[in-house]
């Protein structure tokens, strides 16, 4: 798993920077995946976020979903253990995953409603759970800090591209995010056959920025021979994979790999609850995505025909719930 200090890139020496342009460009374009280390988040906060998301999961059942918005089950708010089964979307018929999720959107607008028709169109407030007290202020905190590193992270990607550092700008000055604090429970009961914490898939759009913990039973990417491999856990790290659009949108010169959660070994039982912090990053709602100049030719064309970025997310949504249940 490539480990890329970041510190390079934000120093401003030029052969420093071309030195994480190259280790970038060579991690998506081989395995998809990569920890980042000096990336500007601060590890305090990483670290308080974590407690706090841990003490909405340890509630009861049903003060939890009082954050659940009636009759979805999805894309945002508290989603209970059993409902989702991301595996679907590659095709898999196998139990639910073994997790619970509180999800929220748009939290860049939590101020105010966006100023653009298309945003406008599928902004809903989000419903933020009463208890912990300060957690909406905690999530609100941790997506700002990490909301800038996702706009930083497509400079340094049209470096990798060989593009101008800005090219990403018109496309991410309305960044579309999604931030879900995964709950994984410690496994008292063994796992149906097939049953995993979450099922193998690939993510839908951009960057996925994730701060895990190291409990057992942690997350696995499949490397270029096939192979399940871990993605270790690093101390104050984030990882950082890419997802389907950016797949599209550079015409597989980048990956968008398969990665899975794993249970834990069941000796371990007792011990091995977990809880992911992801946000999921995209580009406008309304940007339009077609293959980038750089990485077409006439041996190599485009594969695909432009697609307005959250088409392409609710196509992958809905392909992950059950029949009856909307995305």
């Amino acid at each position: 798993m490539p480990v890329i200090d970041l510190g390079g890139w934000f120093s401003g020496d030029t052969a420093a920077r071309a030195r994480v342009v190259k280790q970038w460009a060579d991690a998506f374009e081989t395995i998809g995946f990569a920890t980042i280390v000096r990336h500007g988040v601060d590890e305090a906060l990483l670290d308080r976020i974590h407690a706090g998301a841990l003490s909405f999961f340890d509630q009861p059942l049903e003060t939890k979903r009082t954050a659940s918005f009636p009759g979805e089950q999805a894309s945002q708010g508290y989603v209970p253990m059993g409902v989702e089964t991301v595996a679907r979307t590659m095709g898999e018929d196998v139990p639910p995953d073994l997790c619970e999720s509180l999800s929220f959107a748009y939290l860049d607008w939590e101020d105010g409603p966006p100023d653009n028709a298309f945003d406008q169109g599928l902004h809903r407030p989000n419903r933020w759970p009463a208890e912990p007290a300060g957690l909406r202020d905690l999530v609100l905190e941790y997506h700002r800090s990490v909301y800038r590193l996702g706009r930083q992270l497509m400079g340094l990607s049209a470096a990798a591209l060989d593009l101008p550092e800005d090219h990403f700008a018109p496309c991410y000055d309305r960044m579309a995010t999604h931030l879900r604090l995964v709950h994984y429970p410690d496994q008292k009961r063994e796992p149906l056959p097939g049953q995993l914490r979450y099922g193998a898939h690939t993510d839908y759009t951009g960057f996925t920025i994730l701060r895990q913990d190291d409990a057992p039973g942690g997350l696995q990417v499949l490397d270029p021979g096939g192979q399940w491999v871990d993605v270790p856990p690093v101390r104050g790290a984030l990882v950082i994979n890419a997802g389907d659009l950016l797949m599209r949108w550079t015409n597989h010169r980048w990956k968008s790999n398969l990665h899975r959660v794993v249970n834990p070994p069941r000796a371990l039982t007792g011990s091995t609850r977990r809880l992911s912090i992801v946000l999921f990053t995209g580009p406008n709602n309304d940007a339009v995505i077609e293959c980038l100049p750089t990485c077409r030719s006439a041996d190599e064309p485009a594969r695909y025909g432009p697609i307005k970025a959250h088409d392409h997310l609710m196509e992958r949504i809905k392909a992950s719930m059950p029949e009856g249940l909307e995305a």
